[in-house]
Parts: C-alpha cells; structure tokens; sequence
C-alpha cells in the first residue's frame, strides 16, 4: 500500500494553497460512459435517494466539466488516469493512424511505414464461436521499430506516450486495478506495461459473434461483470474473488449501459440478446425532447447503473472504507446529440466528398477519398462518428484540402474545419508527429456521418453534448458543494494523486500540460 505520511485526521482533504492534498487511503474512479451533467442533474433531482444523490450531497459536483477534444474514449480515459490530452498521450481514437507503424503483416518493418493503429474488439483472441478470451491475439497488432531498433508488436499499452496515475501508485509501492469494456485498454497499463495490478476486461462487442451493444439489457449485464469485480476487489479480492494484496490504492471501472441507452435507434434491434425480451424491445433510446428527459430504454440504463453504484457504497461501508475513500464519479465523453430532432446522419464523410460534383477530378477530394478506401499501408485514413479526423497519404496537400472543405462546407455539413496554423494551435504538427491528423471536421451539431439504422447519437468530437460530462468528487468529510467554474476531466489525474499523498507532477502530462488538481475541495 502506498505509504501514509499520516493518519486520516481531521477531513479527508486538507486545503492547501495550490488545492486538496492528502489523505485517502482509496480512490475509486468510475466512468460512466456518456453521462452528461444534464443527467447527473434531472437524475439527482427526480431520484433523491439514489446513489447519486448520495454522491452528490457528500461532494463537489462541477457542472462545467469538460472532456478533451477529441472525446472518443481513448483520449477520454487518458484524461482521467494521465492529467492530459492527445498532445501528450499521441492517442486520439481506438483507430487512428499512425505515419511510423506497419501493418501485422509486415513484420520486418519493411518501408514505406504509414498504417492504421487499431486498438478495438479487432484484436482480440476469439475462439471458434465468435467469443473472445479477452486477451490480445499479437499478430493483430501493428509493428514499429522499438527503442532497440528492432521490429516489434505496437501494444496499446506501449503506444500511450505519457504514464498513468496506475504507474505512479505502483512506483510508490501501491496496489492497482480497472476494468472496462476491451481487452485494448491493456492501454492502462501505461508505457512500462505493468501500471495495473488487477486489469479486467471483459469484452463487449464480439467479432461477428454477440454484440452486447445491441441491447441496453445486454449492456448491463456486461457492466454488471465488472460491477462483481469492482464488489470483490472492495472486499481485498481480485475481480474474480481470488487473494489479493487487500483493497486497491486506486481502482475503478467504466459503464456502458448509458452511453448504449443514449445511442440505439430501437432496443435488441436484431433479437440477438436472448435475455432482452421485455417492453424495451424494439423502442428507441436516447432522450424525448432537448431538456434530456430519457426514454425508456435509456432510463433502465440510467437505473441499473445508479443500483450498481449503491452496491459499491454500500461494499465500501460493510469494509468501513467509506469514509477514507475517495469516489469520484464522472464520464469519458458524452454523446451527441441530445435533442432528437436534430439528429442527421448524412453518410460517410469520405463518401459525402466523393459525391461533390468535382469530387472524382479535385485533387484534393480524390486525396480525402483515397484515404479512407486504405484498408492498409502509407495510403493514409479516414475515421469518422460526429466528427472526422483525415490523415493524407500526400500531406502537401493539406492546405488545399482545408481549403476546399470550407468551401464545400454546407454540402458536407461542416461547422468548422481544423488544419494548418488552426491545428496546431491546440495539437501537434501533423508534418512533424506521425499521430497528429492533418485535418479535423467538426460537423453541425446533430451530425452524424453514418447512414447506420441502428443508433441516434455519437460522440467523438467538440460539441457541448459530447464534452459536457458529469463529475463529482465525494467523500462523507468534503464538504459538499457545487462549482460551475470550467474545468477539465483531465484534472482528475493530479487530483488522485494528491489525495493519495502522492506528487501530480510525477505525471508527464501534467507537467507538460500544466494541469492543476481540480478546485472546490476543502474539508467540513
């Protein structure tokens, strides 16, 4: 267990100039993909004996609490567990492209290098019925040129350019666990491989097999395997009830069950959850109106989460760690857009360039195109959701593509494009790091560039619906409040350390980024 200078005396966080510092004994950390602080708020307000309301009225809840641009899940856990953004962890989606990786196959690093980094459901080890074993099958993963000049697997984990709050706890003798939804976010783990003691990972998209994502009854119950491990590990166990070294320094897990709630076009569309049979089937998710009221589909999430976080304050209390716990709840990302009426999905961006009227002769256009039919190798990549990030195979033509998306930006359904000088100002130089896209779109709000049937919403990109998260920070000796001031999820990364007596600037994001521990926690 990490060394206490101290014993809990007084309150939980004493104030002291630059913000809280210690002392917790635990911090869990849960994410609850999609949550906006709407819904943190309407729920609070309509459920005053929930466990989120416990939450609230025994902690600070900031209202205004952003995700980083991008929101996708990568960089929005990265936020959480490194204090930074995809200017220090180099990751801005689970499939990117990477200007310095080769394909699987090319396992001699064989110039030209340039491919796709796919970290997603992909790469998992599945057996003969579709179902993954939850661990990473290696010849899945891209090659690059290690440190030692050799030819080698790119794991998730060695991709991620910053360390984790895991690595530092571990580095201070401390004890460490997660779990979320694909055996890719081996990416916790941090550079050195071994930030988490305890990681749990069972997957929730199988590879032309069951798709829980289909169902939000699915989805919960997918949630509700890590629920048990986080249960064990509160009770000094492994996930999967073996001896462990007691309770985790830090520890968390992430819920999906929301952000598949807020997303379906029709619940277990295609009948493939064999436990979903009941008034839920075949009706919509997402919201009713632009205030956030849920639908049905999307209140059952809403409720199954609040009962599986009850369950973990009530472990917390039968453990007497309650009150030397640090439980910080809030969200990856959001999702887009609330209001159902402005819900437009258009198509694939890459196709929606392709059909401009010089979209086959422009330069350009042909370029955008090109990239995204590359299924592998230098030719460059288009990733697109409510947002489409672009990587040209000839980055000469950068300027002339930025130029001509804005000019086309009504028939795309663009709100802003990001490239060249604007680009840089808030990431890297895509002519210098081999991550950074050349150009980023952000559409008018409501867009979503898929023609798919099967949801109503996305997330990815800037918008208020996708940044615009949940956040409490609880505790019984916080003295609980509510701070509307902006502030950053990624502050929650320096803010763990603190509280845990450890140094925030032992993160290299945070000392790259300059991210402060978040504001508003003082002791009753």
């Amino acid at each position: 267990m990490v060394a206490l200078s101290l014993v809990l005396i007084g309150s939980m966080l004493a104030v002291a100039a630059d913000g809280p510092e210690k002392k917790a004994r635990h911090v869990l950390l849960i994410s609850v993909d999609g949550l906006h602080a709407l819904d943190v708020a309407r729920y609070v307000e309509t459920h005053p004996k929930s466990a989120l309301a416990e939450l609230s009225h025994t902690g600070v809840t900031y209202t205004n609490a952003r995700t980083p641009r991008n929101s996708d899940s990568f960089p929005g856990l990265l936020a959480l567990v490194t204090g930074g953004s995809p200017v220090t962890s180099g990751l801005f989606y689970d499939v990117s492209y990477d200007r310095s990786i080769f394909d699987p196959t090319n396992t001699t690093c064989t110039p030209p290098a340039g491919n796709m980094m796919v970290f997603d459901e992909s790469i998992d080890v599945y057996n003969s019925q579709n179902v993954s074993q939850n661990r990473i099958d290696p010849t899945k993963l891209p090659n690059h040129i290690d440190a030692h000049g050799n030819c080698s697997r790119l794991w998730p984990h060695a991709a991620l350019r910053t360390n984790t709050i895991f690595e530092v706890v571990k580095d201070n003798g401390g004890h460490t666990a997660w779990a979320d939804k694909h055996p890719a976010y081996d990416l916790v783990n941090g550079p050195s491989g071994h930030g988490v003691d305890d990681l749990y990972t069972p997957e929730i998209t199988n590879v032309n097999g069951l798709d829980n994502t289909h169902s939000v009854v699915c989805t919960v119950m997918n949630d509700g395997l890590k629920v048990s491990g986080i249960i064990n590990e509160i009770h000094g166990l492994t996930h999967d009830g073996k001896p462990a070294e007691g309770v985790p320094d830090v520890f968390g897990m992430n819920f999906q069950g929301v952000s598949v709630g807020q997303k379906l076009s029709a619940d277990n569309f295609d009948a493939s959850c064999l436990a979903d049979t009941g008034s839920l089937v075949g009706t919509p998710g997402g919201y009713l109106d632009g205030a956030g009221t849920p639908t049905a589909v999307l209140a059952y999430a809403l409720d199954k989460t609040d009962s599986a976080l009850a369950s973990m304050i009530q472990a917390l209390k039968d453990e007497h760690i309650y009150e030397s716990t640090l439980f910080i709840l809030t969200a990856k990302h959001g999702q887009s857009p609330i209001n159902p009426v402005k819900v437009n999905k258009v198509g694939h961006f890459a196709d929606l360039v392709g059909g401009l009227p010089d979209g086959g002769t422009n330069a350009a256009a042909k370029a955008i195109v090109s990239a995204n039919a590359c299924a592998t190798g230098a030719c460059g990549f288009v990733n697109d959701d409510d947002i489409a990030l672009i990587w040209l195979a000839d980055q000469s033509l950068d300027k002339q593509a930025v130029d001509y998306l804005n000019t086309n930006a009504n028939a795309l359904a663009i709100e802003e494009v990001m490239g060249g000088i604007d680009l840089k100002l808030k990431f890297g130089d895509p002519l210098k790091d081999s991550r950074t896209p050349d150009i980023l779109v952000q559409p008018v709000y409501g867009t979503i560039y898929t023609h798919s049937t099967a949801k109503n919403a996305e997330h990815g990109g800037f918008s208020f619906g996708d940044t615009n998260v949940g956040l409490i920070v609880s505790n019984p000796r916080l003295q609980p409040g509510v701070v509307k001031s902006p502030v950053e999820t990624s502050q929650v990364a320096p803010t763990i350390l603190q509280a845990l007596g450890l140094d925030p600037s032992d993160l290299k994001a945070v000392r790259v980024e300059n991210t402060t521990v978040l504001p508003g926690l003082t002791g009753k």
